[in-house]
């Protein structure tokens, strides 16, 4: 009886259309506008449209744009509502995929992706917290694993549609992506919360202190390691390991549905052990399946790996953010603060995908780039274990 009155009291406290707009954005812009090129990059290179390092540096545009994005999404916000930035940023999204289509060279491609990623940035800072604005105190972990899970379901639907879109075509599949964005993009134009995220002047506060740099560098640290998941899985699988673009499709879907688990069971641990146990458990796990990709697994310890690094790239995000509510103490300077985390996520993105891309470009040594990857879990690990402790008044 007391389950049937808990499920009765969260159907109705909860918005589940803010929450549900919240989870299409993940998908749109991060899930799909991001992630659904990973499993493009064999593709574009048999099809002849570019070199394999050029196509490596596509995929870092995105996270360049991010970067760019993270940094202006909350004064976009504030300048013209979080409403409006959510829905163009959407939309944004859907047209970067569409305009891919017709290769018109280097330039024109970089750009879009470029778009893209400053979208993505966008969308990844005042999504969230315009979402949850109505979510209670005690339903926010749910709600925001819930949001989240969006990121994983586009990786899954990218490695599913993908190969089979490719049967009819490059050009083909780049406009089905981009019309299923704008099919999302319309069907949650008017879910979002009018009276969500409020409009400020000025900015955010931002909270200082040491534990909290150490976080923000931990933060960065993660993200430049899960670039290679993130960027390079798929033509490590085909290429790298001289596989098939079926296996590597399978490995994609795999890091997908891991993906789609990771905030969820991300959320549940940091219930269970709390935040800080769970970022350190986190950066273990992650690190070693990491490892696994270094020293050549097998295809059982690649697909194993590839589940683990998909759980991991959306799982620490409400992770850190929860962290971020530990050490800020002052409400006020929280969505500041993780305005900011999310910047220091976008430059480690930006420099790790670039760094790798050069260090392939240079040396052209897949086990070499994991190895690293995994020595910056390991520094991440250590940082955290020393730095970020205290409360940050």
């Amino acid at each position: 009886m007391s389950e049937t009155i808990t499920l009765t009291e969260t159907r109705e406290r909860m918005p589940w259309r803010a929450v549900a707009a919240g989870c299409a954005a993940m998908l749109v812009g991060i899930g799909l506008a991001r992630f659904a090129y990973t499993p493009l990059i064999p593709a574009v290179v048999d099809a002849g449209w570019f070199a394999p390092a050029a196509a490596l540096y596509l995929g870092a545009a995105n996270l360049l744009g991010y970067l760019a994005g993270a940094m202006a999404g909350n004064r976009l916000s504030g300048r013209f509502g979080a409403v409006p930035v959510l829905r163009w940023s959407m939309a944004a999204s859907a047209v970067s995929l569409l305009v891919c289509a017709e290769p018109l060279g280097f330039l024109w491609v970089f750009v879009w992706r470029l778009v893209a990623g400053i979208a993505g940035g966008a969308l990844m800072v005042v999504a969230a917290p315009t979402a949850l604005a109505r979510v209670p105190q005690g339903r926010r972990g749910l709600a925001g694993g819930l949001i989240f899970t969006g990121v994983g379901l586009g990786i899954a639907v990218s490695g599913t549609l993908v190969p089979m879109l490719l049967q009819v075509g490059l050009a083909q599949t780049w406009l089905a992506l981009g019309g299923l964005c704008s099919v999302l993009t319309v069907l949650v134009w008017r879910w979002w919360p009018q009276s969500g995220a409020p409009r400020r002047v000025g900015g955010a506060r931002v909270a200082s202190g040491g534990a909290m740099i150490a976080l923000l560098a931990v933060y960065g640290l993660i993200a430049a390691g899960l670039v290679p998941h993130m960027v390079l899985l798929v033509d490590f699988v085909v290429r790298g390991l001289e596989r098939s673009f079926a296996l590597g499709a399978a490995v994609w879907i795999a890091l997908g549905i891991g993906a789609v688990c990771g905030p969820t069971l991300a959320g549940r641990l940091a219930d269970r052990i709390g935040f800080a146990a769970g970022l350190r458990l986190y950066l273990v796990v992650v690190g070693l399946a990491v490892v696994a990709l270094a020293v050549g697994a097998g295809e059982i310890g690649l697909f194993v790996s590839a589940v683990v690094g998909g759980a991991s790239i959306p799982g620490v995000v409400p992770l850190v953010l929860g962290r971020v509510h530990d050490l800020v103490e002052d409400p006020s300077a929280r969505l500041g603060t993780w305005g900011r985390a999310t910047m220091a996520f976008a430059v480690g993105q930006a420099a790790g995908a670039y760094g790798f891309s050069a260090l392939y470009d240079r040396v052209g040594s897949y086990p070499l780039i994991f190895a690293l990857a995994a020595g910056l879990m390991a520094l991440a690990l250590a940082i955290d274990l020393v730095w970020v402790r205290r409360p940050t008044p």
